[in-house]
């Protein structure tokens, strides 16, 4: 090998098929670079047109596949011939925040009474309280709709059900085979559901259940009796946008469309909340998966992380400007304070905990940290050391712990055993995240049975560091017209990720410090073009070495490309994940195996 990667990591080129190339720039008038990203990607041929134009009304099946389905849109029209008022009780996060307004915008424009409850993540935690669900029956609620969580919920489901509360409950988080005894659950992740949805997202599954139910409502001529104009549910469709891309589920199949079309709704007619964020955010450009995953969304979990945790909720669905610009600026300051704790946090532990890299699994524990911010240290760690990452803070003898895992390895289901196995007070999750409730005495048995599990399968899981790229491309490839040949694959996210690329044989001309902890730089490729760079949190890593100090030697990077907008101006620049160094001055990248 006669380069280093600085980050240690194998520099692997995708395969793909020749023949397939040749295919879709044959058969559909595609591009050379185009042609092979899609093939990269295994797109099946007769699925290729869905792909490169998702379109709802060519992938939504029929959402009474889903199970429980039909029973919670028929107790939904009882409430709603009843003028009973309605109860959501969502999750704090994004897409729990999404999916209460989507269902709380849709109940107010027909006129439906509605109530929501975001519980608080410190002294409640995740999923449906006593609490939360006394407060809406105490407001009147005889239905209660519980997004994003429910699932596990057994003894408060049971309280309002022994109260003569129905609830239904809207989910996607994985189920046990005993499920609560709820009115109705539809969750294309509980052991019984065969709809083949299990990608979608909690926004997602609420977004079928309003297909349902307006169907229903229509056919029935409820619009008309009742002199209210049927909503259109395009416009719900920025709100399913932004809970799928922040979950980070798939985007593949529905969630390809759902987001695809939701995106064209922001540019259009957006939800005011969105807007007045995006505003405050000073985003110029239109609105990409990136705005959403890493602009807007952080803003809106920020609430429930260091802040209230309505007012993610409560920003989407406000209908009172002045209330939502107040909302939003809170947000913007609570996601400024987030950084903070979580740089102090994370400095702390790195400086202060040994990491066992033995182990393929980190579980670490401490008192009394931020229970907003382990599951942001748990990501940053996990991505760090590509090993999945459990962050317990203990208080008063109890922990509370949040997961992120990598590809192959089904967090949730291992949670949910540790469950069943008495080890852990209660927890869900889903394949690449979850959380849950641990006596401070049991943290060393769960440590020893999440890695027994994690070696069981290791033998299926790679988890050698990896980059994986598309292509070779040429520095003066940096340009809007190449650009916009690869948005054609766009939206980008979780199952179709931006097509990574390497740029050979780079001068370093100079570098700089922006952000505290992200790096800029500008290269000089060997025909004389000009490129711009950045790195993202590349202080304190091995990269901040080589990028702020002058190199003789020439450089290769890898990463992706991203437009940059400012007053008017547009600019493609690279977006750098990793770089190496050439030791002689071969044409070549980290090696690879294939």
């Amino acid at each position: 090998m006669n380069d280093i990667s600085v980050l240690g990591k194998n520099w692997v080129s995708k395969k793909y098929n020749d023949q397939t190339v040749n295919f879709l720039k044959d058969n559909y008038n595609l591009s050379e670079i185009v042609s092979r990203l899609i093939a990269i990607r295994n797109i099946k041929l007769d699925e290729v047109e869905l792909f490169l134009n998702p379109k709802i009304k060519n992938l939504l099946p029929n959402p009474y596949i889903l199970k429980d389905m039909k029973k919670s849109v028929d107790r939904a029209i009882t409430a709603i011939t009843n003028s009973e008022k309605i109860g959501i009780f969502g999750d704090y996060d994004v897409d729990g925040a999404t999916s209460t307004a989507i269902l709380g915008n849709y109940f107010n424009a027909i006129n439906q009474k509605v109530e929501i409850y975001i519980p608080d993540r410190k002294s409640e935690g995740y999923g449906p309280s006593k609490k939360g669900f006394e407060k809406l029956i105490d407001l009147g609620s005889k239905l209660i709709f519980t997004v994003d969580c429910g699932t596990l919920s057994f003894e408060t489901i049971e309280f309002s059900q022994n109260k003569n509360i129905d609830v239904v409950v809207l989910d996607h988080h994985q189920s046990e085979q005993i499920l609560p005894k709820a009115f109705s659950i539809v969750n294309p992740n509980r052991f019984d559901d065969f709809s083949r949805l299990n990608y979608l997202c909690a926004a997602g599954v609420c977004f079928m259940f309003l297909i349902a139910l307006n169907k229903n409502l229509r056919e029935s001529d409820w619009f008309k009796k009742n002199n209210i104009k049927e909503p259109n549910l395009i416009n719900f469709l920025d709100l399913v946008s932004l809970g799928t891309v922040c979950d980070v589920v798939p985007l593949v199949g529905l969630n390809r469309a759902l987001v695809s079309q939701g995106l064209q709704v922001i540019k259009k007619k957006s939800n005011q909340g969105i807007k007045i964020l995006k505003n405050i955010c000073g985003i110029e450009s239109n609105i990409s998966t990136y705005h959403l995953g890493y602009i807007l969304g952080p803003r809106i979990n920020a609430g429930g992380r260091v802040g209230k945790c309505s007012h993610g909720a409560n920003l989407l669905i406000s209908k009172d400007s002045k209330e939502i610009f107040k909302i939003a600026n809170e947000l913007e300051g609570y996601n400024t304070e987030r950084k903070i704790i979580e740089n102090n946090m994370l400095n702390k532990i790195e400086k202060n905990i040994s990491i066992n890299k033995d182990e393929p699994v980190i579980v670490l524990s401490g008192h009394n940290w931020h229970g907003g911010i382990i599951g942001i240290i748990a990501s940053r760690l996990k991505d760090k050391y590509n090993k999945p990452t459990v962050i317990i803070s203990v208080e008063k003898g109890v922990g509370r712990a949040s997961a992120r895992s990598t590809n192959g390895f089904d967090i949730g289901t291992a949670i949910i055993n540790a469950v069943q196995n008495k080890i852990l007070k209660k927890g869900g999750g889903h394949k690449m995240a979850g959380g849950f409730s641990i006596d401070e005495n049991k943290i060393e048995e769960f440590k020893g049975f999440i890695n027994k599990k994690f070696i069981k399968i290791k033998n299926s899981i790679n988890q050698t560091a990896n980059i994986f790229f598309d292509a070779k491309i040429s520095p003066s490839a940096l340009n809007e017209n190449f650009l916009s040949q690869i948005n054609i694959l766009s939206p980008f996210g979780s199952g179709n990720p931006e097509p990574k690329f390497v740029i050979e044989n780079l001068e370093l001309l100079k570098s700089s410090v922006v952000g505290e902890k992200h790096i800029k730089s500008i290269f000089t490729g060997p025909d004389g073009s000009i490129i711009k760079g950045i790195t993202f949190n590349a202080i304190k890593t091995h990269l901040e070495t080589y990028l702020l100090k002058k190199n003789q030697k020439k450089i290769n990077i890898i990463g992706k490309l991203s437009l940059n907008e400012w007053k008017g101006e547009k600019k493609v620049e690279f977006i750098i994940d990793d770089i190496s160094v050439n030791k002689t001055n071969n044409n070549s990248v980290p090696s690879s195996n294939g």
